[in-house]
């Protein structure tokens, strides 16, 4: 299943650490949602925002797992259509917190954020954007 990942989890080095081997991975974005930094990593809904993250191709029983830790087990899925930098759209599965639930900081989280966004060469606002969590 292809799922679009915008937070530590878009950094391939770590799915591959959990022994997760995508078949495939591409930068894309959605739009009308921002992303927000709580205790860890959100999008939600707000028109005219942009956020950038990773498609990956992962078996399914791999995704389950991978949310199934503690710190991610409340996030849930939903259906997002992300645009890849060639224009080309398509329709993947994207795990978010519920809204209710994005609470406190992470200021440690965002830098380690900050480094893989800019390791991915996403756009200078967008860093700007995850560097205002720091």
């Amino acid at each position: 299943m292809k799922v679009f990942f915008y937070g530590l989890f878009m950094d391939k080095d770590l799915l591959l650490a959990k022994g997760l081997v995508p078949s495939f991975s591409q930068k894309a974005w959605v739009d009308n949602y921002a992303l927000k930094i709580g205790e860890r990593a959100s999008l939600v809904n707000e028109a005219g925002a942009r956020s950038y993250g990773v498609v990956m191709t992962l078996e399914q029983t791999q995704v389950t797992e991978l949310y199934a830790d503690d710190g991610v087990k409340e996030y849930q899925p939903e259906n997002l259509t992300v645009v890849y930098q060639d224009g080309t759209e398509e329709d993947v599965i994207c795990y978010n917190l519920p809204t209710h639930l994005i609470r406190g900081t992470n200021r440690a989280y965002a830098e380690k954020l900050l480094d893989v966004t800019t390791r991915l060469g996403f756009p200078d606002e967008f860093l700007a954007h995850v560097r205002s969590f720091v």
